[in-house]
């Protein structure tokens, strides 16, 4: 039933195929894995497939090692007529124990489709419940606002 997934988590170790010449996971990597658990926690909460329309604050905090047991949380925290924004935070740490590290953080905006993949369809509403909630849905919207701004500064310089 649509609606009741609101948080889920991605939990995997990153793989040497995943990493750079320095040893690190490529932020390409990570924007796939975000992606994925974006869609994911998108289409379970719609009950549709969903496309990705805009990523807006993405952050890369600490790196990600191989061999890293990494955590990949997607949050709802804004539904709009047919879009959903989820909080992701990617997270790393040892396998052999110890804290986890934030890695990357971003808000990712996704919309439901019809049966033809083509038209978006409403979506359950969330409304926050809880002042944090509603902070998080604050936060998602100024930072797709500001990304917009970017879009926007961006498209004027490539028409000059």
């Amino acid at each position: 039933m649509s609606g009741e997934q609101r948080e889920l988590n991605f939990r995997f170790l990153a793989e040497p195929n995943d990493v750079n010449f320095g040893g690190k996971v490529h932020g390409g990597v990570v924007m796939k894995w975000i992606d994925q658990a974006g869609f994911a926690a998108a289409s379970g909460w719609s009950s549709r497939y969903c496309v990705t329309v805009a990523v807006g604050g993405i952050r890369f905090v600490a790196p990600i090692l191989i061999g890293d047991v990494v955590t990949v949380s997607a949050k709802l925290v804004y539904t709009g007529r047919t879009s959903m924004h989820f909080a992701l935070d990617v997270r790393a740490r040892s396998p052999t124990g110890g804290a986890s590290r934030l890695c990357t953080h971003c808000i990712i905006v996704f919309v439901a489709m019809g049966d033809d993949h083509a038209t978006p369809v409403e979506v359950p509403s969330w409304r926050p419940d809880t002042e944090q909630d509603q902070r998080l849905a604050e936060y998602a919207l100024k930072v797709m606002e500001l990304s917009k701004g970017i879009e926007d500064t961006i498209a004027q310089y490539q028409h000059s």
